[in-house]
């Protein structure tokens, strides 16, 4: 899924979660912000690429525009750089490490995290085996599951229509308590 459905689904999430258990701002800020953090810190890389080479900026723009089947070809140390970035952050291994050590630290569930999480989740099946698919096992395994490419122009469509419909739900049937 792109970066900015991962934060408005997320977004959605905290909102339902909220009508349970106030939350602050802050922790929804945080929590949506860790539902973006693996796809931006992936993509660091090829925007730093961008800014201090002279095809950087092609480079990120066609990567920015790529489909299935169709993706750039970058230059070397980007692309190694963005793998493992991506392996690293969309690892359930990795998240499930961090939230053990927040826990263990803090003596408490931190949600935040959630967002990772809901990131990781949404990602197995809304990313193909032609673009990028999430390695849950990382670094045991670079495989991932043969999902559905979020990019599929029909699935962005029902995408971005539920998340319409979700918001105009909570919107039209939930009262301030």
């Amino acid at each position: 899924m792109d970066i900015i459905a991962h934060g408005l689904w997320t977004a959605l999430v905290c909102r339902w979660q909220g009508r349970r258990r106030p939350m602050k701002r802050a922790t929804t800020a945080w929590t949506v912000g860790l539902a973006m953090a693996p796809d931006s810190v992936q993509l660091s890389p090829i925007v730093m690429a961008a800014l201090v080479t002279s095809d950087g900026w092609a480079a990120m723009q066609a990567y920015f525009l790529a489909l299935p089947h169709y993706q750039p070809v970058l230059p070397p140390l980007v692309e190694t750089a963005m793998h493992h970035l991506h392996c690293t952050m969309h690892s359930a291994i990795v998240a499930g490490a961090v939230t053990w050590l927040v826990w263990k630290w803090t003596g408490r569930f931190w949600w935040p995290l959630v967002g990772w999480w809901l990131h990781i989740v949404i990602d197995v099946f809304t990313h193909s085996d032609d673009f990028y698919p999430s390695p849950v096992l990382y670094p045991f395994t670079q495989e991932g599951f043969d999902g559905l490419a979020w990019n599929t122009p029909w699935f962005l469509w029902l995408n971005y229509g539920a998340m319409a419909c979700v918001w105009l739900w909570q919107v039209r049937c939930w009262r301030p308590r």
